[in-house]
């Protein structure tokens, strides 16, 4: 057995403290990404005005998939550099540049206040945020599966899933609550706000914990055996060019069927079957609550 080989033999506290960082960080990840689809609506009256209100929610949902855009290039950059610095430093840095753009988003002046320096500034902090979603999913992945054992991986790894399934749950839970609990006027004026500025304290909450890590068996080994690839990205494109074009099919096809239940779903809903704001937001919140009841059995069936 290899140095390498021998390190899938991780002390089981350890496996678990690294599967409760990276499940609890991804959930305040994705807690601060999907705040923005649940807030379309109002985010497109705040940054986008418009006599036709169907023009503000295409606006705000072309910003929405600005972060989409660049999110490759979030991976292209992070991936390698969690290959040769690290996991737990690029989970680290990933982490807190996600809480620190949504926390800015949360400070923003609207249209009203400074015109179109309100959109162009909104767009640059999606920007950030997809390119730290980018190295963020990839770079967990990456640091559970090195951890779990062969024979258990599906399982360990459907946790990540799991973490970002509860920031979406959060930031349905939080948006339906101020939805009822605030006038229209209130929202609108400030009650938006609310989510994006507690990105900033859950973030730092994520941050401490990742901190807390120590990077897998594996790398350290592969440190120790001076194994650490010099270009692993361009050694990727090389040798596993056809696994990757598989995969990213599989990926886009999913995350397209993700996005319009979790995000879009609840615009589509308020907009044209005209259900009512709250009611919209609890039937995402079910679906949600029912995707985490299946997200790990199904990574057991893997």
């Amino acid at each position: 057995m290899t140095e390498v080989q021998a390190a899938r033999s991780a002390d089981p506290r350890l496996m678990r403290r690294a599967l409760g960082a990276c499940a609890i960080g991804n959930a305040t990840e994705w807690f601060d990404y999907s705040t923005y689809g649940f807030l379309a609506i109002i985010l497109g009256s705040v940054f986008f005005p418009s006599e036709d209100p169907t023009i503000s929610l295409l606006s705000s949902f072309a910003v929405f998939g600005v972060a989409f855009a660049i999110r490759p290039l979030g991976g292209l950059f992070f991936g390698p550099l969690g290959d040769k610095l690290g996991r737990q430093r690029i989970l680290a840095f990933t982490i807190i540049l996600m809480a620190a753009a949504t926390f800015t988003v949360g400070l923003l002046p609207g249209y009203a206040t400074i015109g179109i320096w309100a959109p162009i500034l909104l767009v640059f902090l999606r920007l950030v945020q997809g390119f730290s979603a980018g190295g963020e999913y990839g770079g967990a992945a990456t640091f559970m599966a090195e951890y779990a054992p062969d024979d258990r991986r599906g399982f360990w790894t459907s946790w990540l899933e799991f973490g970002s399934l509860t920031g979406y749950f959060m930031g349905a839970g939080l948006v339906t609550l101020l939805t009822v609990g605030l006038s229209d006027a209130a929202m609108s004026s400030w009650g938006w706000r609310v989510p994006f500025l507690l990105g900033g304290p859950l973030g730092v909450v994520g941050l401490y914990l990742r901190l807390k890590l120590e990077d897998t068996p594996n790398f350290k080994a592969l440190e120790e055996a001076g194994e650490v690839e010099e270009t692993p990205l361009r050694d990727t494109f090389t040798h596993a060019w056809r696994p990757m074009l598989l995969l990213g099919g599989i990926m886009i096809i999913g995350h397209i069927g993700n996005y319009v239940l979790l995000a879009y779903m609840v615009n589509y809903l308020q907009n044209t079957m005209n259900v009512g704001g709250t009611t919209a937001l609890l039937i995402t919140f079910i679906a949600i609550v029912f995707m985490l009841a299946v997200i790990w059995r199904v990574g057991t069936l893997s």
